[in-house]
């Protein structure tokens, strides 16, 4: 859902790093301790695998999708996934809805029903009408019993939040087990922690995350927490006249105006980075004033080039040396 690429701010080249590709988007891994990167990788395949398994939509063996198939009875799951949807609910309720997990069948009915890779970039327009999505608040979660229960008939995506949850999880078990910084990047949803680098942890801000390092034209340097970046500019795809995009209005189950083409936040945890930046594309043009009233910083680029930027985020010129701390 994000577009941000990452790199150390010694230099692309000064600590040890990872790169490929996983959960159908890009992966960056670096860490300030020589010597650590082959534990770091070998954890963060770990927290990517378990939480592919755990809350893939696109995945009919994930434990996701053995809760949709419940049809509404209460099922015991794992504490990922007991955690991920936690997670999706809480962003819900903060944004005020605008990041809602009951996304999954307006996504189907616009023909984003399998890994973005293998959606058609054209075909014909559906002929199912857009309308409300269930709402978060019926997902039930029962922290004492560990259970979940998802009504019959709602489709679950968790796209939005789980991938941020799943950078924050490896951040802070790499950062523990090598003693030392780590940053991870999984397709724009970046989360740092342990001891940074010198300059902090520099973050080059794209529309796609495929972009090659040195023709990033905006840098921002962050030494905690986290960073995000939303687009309506990829993961698109054509029905008939109109061209589609992955993010969703929850009030009308179909997609969100392009205002924004590409939202980017910072926040305590990738997850508040990820929902701010999500939520911005939803919100359209009052974004700006819900993001400074969440506490967080943000750079909004709108569909005419325009640029806003709230809560301190520095202005492009000045960004590579001052990033948002």
């Amino acid at each position: 859902m994000t577009r941000t690429i990452g790199h150390s701010g010694q230099g692309v080249d000064a600590l040890p790093r990872r790169s490929g590709r996983a959960l159908g988007t890009t992966v960056d891994l670096v860490v300030t301790e020589q010597g650590a990167i082959d534990e770091a990788g070998r954890l963060l395949r770990h927290e990517i695998d378990a939480i592919d398994r755990a809350c893939s939509r696109f995945r009919p063996d994930s434990e996701l999708w053995a809760l949709m198939r419940a049809e509404g009875r209460p099922v015991s799951v794992s504490s990922l996934l007991f955690e991920a949807v936690a997670v999706a609910r809480d962003v819900a309720e903060r944004t005020g809805g605008a990041v809602d997990p009951t996304v999954g069948r307006a996504l189907e009915a616009l023909g984003y029903e399998r890994d973005f890779a293998a959606v058609a970039p054209t075909g014909n327009p559906g002929d199912v009408a857009p309308r409300r999505v269930p709402g978060w608040w019926r997902i039930e979660c029962d922290p004492r019993r560990q259970t979940v229960r998802v009504p019959a008939g709602v489709l679950v995506d968790l796209g939005a939040s789980a991938k941020a949850l799943a950078a924050d999880r490896a951040a802070r078990r790499i950062a523990g087990s090598i003693g030392g910084g780590a940053f991870v990047n999984l397709g724009g949803d970046v989360a740092v922690a342990g001891t940074a680098p010198d300059g902090g942890w520099a973050v080059g801000i794209a529309v796609d995350s495929s972009t090659p390092l040195d023709a990033v034209g905006h840098v921002v340097a962050i030494t905690s927490g986290g960073l995000a970046s939303s687009s309506t500019a990829v993961r698109s795809w054509r029905r008939g006249a109109r061209w589609l995009h992955h993010i969703i209005d929850p009030r009308t189950g179909d997609v969100a105006p392009a205002h924004w083409t590409l939202v980017s936040a910072t926040g305590q945890t990738c997850v508040d980075a990820n929902a701010a930046s999500t939520a911005a594309i939803v919100w359209g043009s009052v974004a700006p004033r819900r993001i400074a009233s969440m506490g967080q910083a943000a750079r909004l680029v709108r569909f005419d080039g325009a640029v806003t930027r709230v809560g301190g985020w520095p202005d492009d010129a000045l960004s590579a040396r001052h990033g948002p701390r």
